[in-house]
């Protein structure tokens, strides 16, 4: 029975991340003015040189939005692709 446990979790771990990735998405979607509003602050730092991908951005969304580097680099991806493709 363990054993039978253990394999279910080695399958469903791995989803996870998955799942968090779609409910950014969702966010960003259901919350354009939000997604406009980071789109703003993106080119206010590419006006100063830095780059939306940059890791003081990345830490800008994190911090805004209580994500974790790697969530809030997906979530700045997602809103520059929805709302601002003409950021860098």
């Amino acid at each position: 029975m363990k054993l039978f446990l253990f394999f279910i979790f080695l399958l469903v771990s791995p989803l996870h991340p998955v799942l968090g990735q779609s409910n950014l998405l969702k966010s960003v979607k259901k919350n354009p003015s939000e997604a406009i509003k980071i789109c703003n602050k993106f080119k206010e730092f590419n006006e100063k040189g830095i780059s939306a991908n940059s890791d003081k951005a990345i830490e800008f969304v994190s911090k805004r939005n209580k994500l974790t580097p790697v969530n809030a680099e997906i979530f700045s991806i997602y809103v520059i692709g929805l709302h601002c493709p003409e950021i860098i």
